[in-house]
């Protein structure tokens, strides 16, 4: 009876290398980059100082949306205008970044007091999606596109179906 030889004939042999690829185009470029030469000498400090500034100036207007945020009051009452306390309220948007650049998604939770209102730290603005559970009421769930640095959203919630 014949041994059958096993031999290793797969794609390690791309498999590896683009691995390789991959993870160093994942590097950040600040990180790749450790030229120490490109340094003014000590003569030039000042015009140094005022590129420093300028691309600092240029980097702030070219994002100006990622820096403008918005604080959001939220009020949470019944048809009849009666504050809903200890309601829970989520609210979910994206921020950019997170792994290999894409956007990722932030949640925060809170409770409404008994005023029914709710104050939400500075969020990015944009679009975010507001929901609303509270025991004994219909869940409430919409996207709204924050444009405001500071904005007040009422939310009437609906009593929840009757079951026979």
């Amino acid at each position: 009876m014949k041994a059958k030889r096993r031999t290793r004939a797969g794609f390690g042999w791309i498999i590896y290398p683009a691995l390789l690829a991959i993870c160093l185009l994942c590097v950040p470029q600040e990180l790749a980059q450790t030229d120490n030469s490109s340094q003014p000498p000590a003569s030039d400090q000042s015009s140094a100082t005022k590129q420093d500034q300028s691309s600092a100036a240029d980097k702030k207007e070219q994002t100006p949306s990622e820096s403008a945020t918005a604080g959001l009051r939220i009020i949470v009452t019944t048809g009849e205008d009666k504050p809903i306390g200890n309601a829970s309220v989520y609210v979910r948007f994206n921020t950019p970044g997170g792994f290999l650049r894409h956007e990722k998604q932030v949640e925060m939770n809170f409770k409404t007091n008994q005023d029914g209102s709710v104050k939400v730290p500075d969020i990015p603005q944009g679009k975010i999606l507001i929901q609303v559970i509270a025991k004994g009421w219909h869940t409430y769930g919409k996207w709204y596109d924050v444009q405001k640095e500071e904005e007040t959203i009422a939310i009437k919630l609906a009593a929840p179906p009757h079951w026979y």
